[in-house]
C-alpha cells in the first residue's frame, strides 16, 4: 500500500456521463498516489426483484461483471500513471446503499460522480439522484462533475459561505487539499441580505482567514440578490471560477439553495465540477 494514498470511489452506470466524471477525476489526482474503486450498481428492478435469481437478472449480472472490467481496462490504458491503481465493485444493491458501504469498507475519502444537465432547462439542474446522495453521504466529500466537462486545471475555486457558523479544521481539510494541488487561489464569496457582517459572522470570518492563512485566498461580499443560486451563477462566471466548493450542514447555502422555490422547480447544477463537504 503507497504512502499518503488516497481512496476515491467512482460510481458508474456506463454510460458516456460517468466515464467522462472518471476522467476528470483522473487528471485531478494525476500527481497524487490512489486507488480509484470503480463501483456499478446492478440493483435489480422491480419487475425482477420477485425472482431475484431468475436467467434474466443473471444474466443481468454477468454484463454488468463484463462491463466492469471493460471500464477498469479503459481507465488503466486511459490514465497510465504508476501512482494509480484501480479496483472494481459489483453491488446488487440500491445505489446509496452501495456507495455508503464501499466508503466504510474501503475508507473512501471522495466519491466522485457525473450528473447529467437538464434537457431544454435554461437555468441549472441536478438529477434527483445526485441530490440524494449529496444529502445521503455524511462521512466523506462528494465531487460532482457536469455532463461533458473538460478537465481545467482549477486555478480558482470558489467557496460561498454566510459566515452564521464555524468552521472546524477537518472540514476544511478538503478544501485545502484541493487547493494544494494546484496552487489555487480560494475565492471566499459571502452572500448576505445585509450590507454589514455582525460581531459572529466577523469572528468566523477572521477564524475562516485564519485557516487559510498558507492559501491564496480572497473575499467578495454580496448583498441585495435575489436569490443564491442566481449570484453563485454570477460569480463563477465572472471570476473564471473553476471548482465550486460548499460545507453541507443544517441550514447551510447550500441547503438554503436546495429549499429556494426557484431551485426546487428546476434545480441547480453548476456548470463547473461541485465539491461538497459533509458538515
Amino acid at each position: 500500500m503507497k504512502t499518503n494514498n488516497k481512496h476515491i470511489l467512482l460510481p458508474t452506470d456506463f454510460s458516456d456521463n460517468s466515464w467522462s466524471a472518471i476522467v476528470y477525476t483522473l487528471k485531478l489526482y494525476a500527481n497524487e498516489n490512489c486507488t480509484f474503486y470503480i463501483l456499478n450498481s446492478a440493483y435489480p428492478s422491480v419487475s425482477s426483484i420477485s425472482d431475484k435469481y431468475s436467467k434474466v437478472f443473471k444474466d443481468a449480472e454477468e454484463k454488468a461483471k463484463k462491463d466492469l472490467l471493460e471500464i477498469r481496462a479503459l481507465a488503466e490504458a486511459t490514465d497510465a500513471n504508476a501512482n494509480h491503481e484501480f479496483q472494481v465493485i459489483l453491488s446488487l444493491e440500491n445505489l446509496n446503499w452501495a456507495i455508503e458501504k464501499a466508503i466504510d469498507k474501503h475508507k473512501i475519502d471522495l466519491v466522485a460522480l457525473g450528473t447529467k444537465g437538464a434537457t431544454g432547462a435554461k437555468e441549472f439542474f441536478f438529477g434527483s439522484n445526485t441530490v440524494r446522495i449529496i444529502k445521503k453521504i455524511r462521512s466523506c466529500p462528494v465531487l460532482i462533475i457536469p455532463e461533458d466537462y473538460d478537465f481545467v486545471t482549477p486555478k480558482q475555486i470558489a467557496f460561498p459561505t454566510d459566515f452564521n457558523r464555524l468552521y472546524g479544521a477537518e472540514e476544511l481539510k478538503p478544501l485545502k487539499y484541493l487547493a494544494s494541488l494546484f496552487n489555487s487561489k480560494i475565492q471566499i464569496v459571502h452572500i448576505n441580505k445585509e450590507d454589514e457582517l455582525d460581531s459572529v459572522q466577523k469572528r468566523n470570518l477572521s477564524l475562516l482567514k485564519s485557516h487559510l492563512d498558507t492559501f491564496k485566498h480572497s473575499l467578495h461580499l454580496v448583498s441585495h440578490y435575489s436569490n443564491k443560486a442566481t449570484e453563485i451563477k454570477k460569480f463563477i462566471e465572472e471570476l473564471d471560477i473553476d471548482i465550486l466548493v460548499m460545507v453541507n450542514y443544517e441550514h447551510s447555502v447550500i441547503e438554503q439553495i436546495f429549499n429556494e422555490p426557484v431551485i426546487k422547480k428546476i434545480g441547480f447544477n453548476p456548470t463547473i465540477p461541485f465539491l461538497v463537504i459533509p458538515g
